[in-house]
């Protein structure tokens, strides 16, 4: 009983470990907040989890909260310099680490300039192309990334939602 314990505590071990051996070493760049984030975030998660993301002040906040709430060890009096160093760092806009995206060309139609103008401002077109979804599936990500801080107007995230839908929809 006692090899069977030392052998799955082994596994475990080798199972917990390899994910933390294998995450890239991060470099944040510098900035007030820095300190906080490298800290308090990677007590949980990698810091790839926070550079692969971009989104504007509110979605930070939002974040910033959620985290706090699970646990995260960021006095009050941290919360609004963390916000605003996450948002000039991974906000909008900014380009991330690493090779660039594969390039997509898009189908023409209504909607396809602020697809490439606005939803390329945070991430590649390729994440745009990758699977088909509803009608609704599209008009629920793109609500959700003007929430991230996609500087969209309603007009034209209803546009974008329906080439999205035209071009990409699930049938």
């Amino acid at each position: 009983m006692r090899r069977f314990i030392l052998i799955g505590a082994a596994a475990a071990l080798v199972l917990v470990a390899a994910p933390l051996a294998a995450q890239p070493v991060v470099q944040l760049p510098e900035g007030e907040g820095r300190d906080v984030v490298a800290t308090a975030c990677s007590q949980c998660h990698a810091l790839t989890a926070i550079t692969q993301l971009r989104q504007g002040e509110q979605a930070w906040r939002y974040q910033v909260y959620d985290m706090v709430l699970r646990g995260a060890q960021i006095a009050p009096s941290e919360i609004d310099g963390t916000v605003k160093y996450l948002a000039a760092s991974f906000g909008p806009g900014v380009p991330f680490p690493g090779p660039p995206a594969a390039p997509v060309t898009l189908p023409d139609g209504a909607g396809k300039e602020l697809v490439e103008g606005g939803c390329a401002l945070c991430h590649g077109l390729d994440r745009v192309v990758a699977a088909k979804r509803s009608k609704g599936e599209w008009n629920g990500i793109v609500k959700r990334m003007v929430f991230f801080g996609a500087p969209l107007a309603p007009d034209q995230a209803t546009t974008i939602a329906a080439y999205l839908d035209s071009k990409f929809g699930a049938d």
